[in-house]
């Protein structure tokens, strides 16, 4: 499954796969407990495939902070989210060394942990960008 179906709702805790889309909105299953819900149009929602955490250069797509944390943790579950402050910076610096401190606030950082630690425990673990593989077997 890649990071294409999978959704944070806001309001809602954990994360969502899209199961099927509606004439209101979509109907998304929760990869916690696998209960189903009916999101509406008016919430405000993200794709895992479209967010990206601020650098002093760039922003870095969450698929590559992922790939990274999974490459530190030897593909094994990450810290956790509930860490003191200054646990979560020194371990988001050893993932991602020149992120934006004034950009990114320690809420993103448990965000992209717990995120991980889901996606981890569920077997989700292909973070490759399926456009960038795509795009090695044209050339």
């Amino acid at each position: 499954m890649s990071l294409d179906k999978i959704l944070s709702i806001s309001g809602k805790p954990g994360l969502y796969e899209l199961k099927a889309q509606t004439r209101s909105g979509f109907v998304a299953e929760s990869l916690a407990d696998g209960k189903k819900l009916s999101v509406s149009i008016q919430n405000n929602v993200s794709i895992l495939s479209e967010i990206a955490i601020y650098t002093f250069t760039e922003e870095v797509p969450l698929r590559e902070i992922f790939k990274r944390i999974q490459e530190k943790e030897k593909g094994e579950k990450a810290i956790s989210h509930k860490e003191s402050k200054n646990k979560l910076e020194s371990y988001f610096s050893e993932v991602l060394p020149d992120y934006d401190e004034d950009r990114v606030y320690v809420s993103d950082m448990k965000k992209v942990i717990q995120w991980y630690n889901i996606l981890q425990a569920k077997g989700i673990t292909d973070f490759e960008d399926p456009e960038a593989s795509g795009s090695d077997e044209e050339e």
